[in-house]
């Protein structure tokens, strides 16, 4: 790997921020803003962005517009893309997909793009993972949020078009979408002169079906009718991407929160969090608890407030929490006593080996069987792995059969610690995506803290 590194540093027209890419780092823009907040939550209701998150008012353009949205939108987009950048750097957003680069960072990748082609802002509302569902909220009943968002972040870019792809189960939330948008050319957001500035500005609507479309490179592949799997990197999107123009591929939430930071200041968004994982998150909330639920609370509030003050608690108490997936099915399972002391954010939780991912709680409580959780997690991954790379291709075929012996109690104890060599494996392999990442984290976490069920499984069912 290090030696591939130091190849691509060699390839011509390699900027710095490609190189910082390619090395794995993710250091915040030099402007970012910091804060000495040592509490953190419940979020004030005057700091909420998404006010009609559940729907109770109206979500068309004039329900929209009392609530804020396409306020003043001509006067931030007269103060320039300079500006709008400056902005996002200094509040110290950061992508709320999963990958939680800074998008000060990852938005100057395109913008600084050098090409004749016209540059393309995609929007990923693929959406496909267990536990995720934070997206659709927001196409369902904030849609001007997104496209003002798009707007925003497009001009800021240089792009002069967006694609908004969503999942195509979603299609109450695309009907709404496309109605959104219908409003906004109607009266002058959208089209030849948005917003009355002179700024070209169209949304396109795509829709697909298919867990893999949530890769980057995989959803452009999607867009341009190819099948959807991901492909390797260099050439980056922002040097080849949708049809060969330079894209760059965004998650809505991270989209749908910054006519509210421009329009409030980076300052305000920087103070909500700790230092470097400022401003709202939301979080999905499902499995064992007594009020499953979508919410939006401030970064870094610690994860046993956010679960018993939203979701009513752990079903059985606190005391019978098992485990929790912290950001989805991809992220590394945390136990009971790491769940009680960390923070809801990005460098907490990975601090304590797992990942903020998309906020997407999915919490197990000791009345469930810890091995079927273990079986029908690694499940889905031998359904959606695209088997292009062979190591994860191979692995989402021998992990579910052993998964599959420990839930039967019919293995051998070397096999547990075969599962963490398979996982290593598929890691060590550089795979072309960070999916094969997913399914090791799922597995070598299941392993690690349900390995004495497995192993007592395994004596229980010699002893029968």
């Amino acid at each position: 790997m290090f030696r591939k590194i130091i190849e691509l540093n060699r390839l011509p027209g390699l900027t710095q921020w490609r190189r910082s890419f390619v090395a794995g780092k993710n250091d915040p823009p030099k402007s970012c803003l910091t804060n000495e907040k040592t509490t953190f939550g419940p979020l004030h209701d005057c700091d909420r962005v998404f006010q009609n998150l559940y729907g109770r008012h109206d979500w068309r353009l004039k329900g929209a517009c009392k609530r804020g949205d396409w306020y003043h939108t001509a006067v931030l987009l007269e103060k320039g893309s300079d500006w709008i950048m400056e902005q996002v750097c200094q509040s110290g957003l950061r992508g709320r997909g999963g990958g939680g680069f800074f998008c000060g960072n990852k938005w100057n990748f395109l913008r600084c793009a050098e090409s004749k082609q016209d540059k393309v802002l995609v929007m990923n509302c693929a959406e496909g993972e267990p536990g995720t569902c934070k997206d659709r909220e927001i196409i369902r009943h904030e849609p001007h949020k997104i496209i003002e968002g798009c707007l925003l972040a497009g001009f800021a870019m240089g792009c002069n078009r967006a694609i908004i792809y969503v999942r195509n189960r979603f299609y109450n939330e695309a009907c709404n979408l496309q109605f959104a948008l219908a409003e906004a050319y109607r009266y002058g957001l959208l089209g030849p002169s948005a917003c009355d500035t002179g700024i070209k500005f169209d949304i396109l609507v795509q829709r697909g079906d298919r867990y893999l479309c949530g890769e980057e490179t995989a959803l452009v592949k999607c867009l341009m009718g190819k099948i959807g799997r991901p492909r390797r990197r260099p050439p980056f999107l922002t040097e080849q991407g949708y049809f060969s123009h330079p894209c760059v591929v965004i998650n809505a939430e991270s989209i749908a929160v910054l006519p509210t930071i421009l329009r409030r200041g980076a300052s305000w968004w920087a103070d909500l969090g700790r230092s470097y994982n400022s401003g709202t998150k939301l979080f999905n909330i499902s499995g064992q608890v007594n009020s499953p639920c979508t919410v939006e609370e401030e970064m870094s509030m610690p994860m046993r407030d956010l679960i018993e003050k939203h979701a009513g608690g752990v079903r059985g108490g606190w005391d019978n929490l098992l485990a929790i997936f912290p950001g989805g099915l991809s992220t590394p399972l945390i136990n009971k006593q790491v769940a009680g002391e960390v923070l809801m954010d990005f460098e907490c939780l990975e601090a304590a080996g797992s990942s903020l991912g998309s906020g997407a709680l999915i919490v197990v409580n000791k009345q469930s069987d810890p091995l079927q959780v273990m079986l029908r997690s690694i499940q889905f991954y031998e359904k959606h792995t695209c088997k292009q790379c062979t190591y994860c291709r191979d692995g989402a075929i021998w992990l579910p059969e052993l998964f599959d012996r420990f839930v039967k109690g019919e293995a051998h104890p070397h096999e547990i610690d075969w599962t963490l060599a398979i996982g290593k494996k598929i890691k060590d392999s550089n795979p072309i995506c960070g999916l094969a990442q997913g399914q090791v984290n799922v597995a070598v976490s299941l392993v690690d803290n349900f390995r004495p069920y497995i192993e007592d499984r395994i004596l229980q069912f010699i002893k029968d």
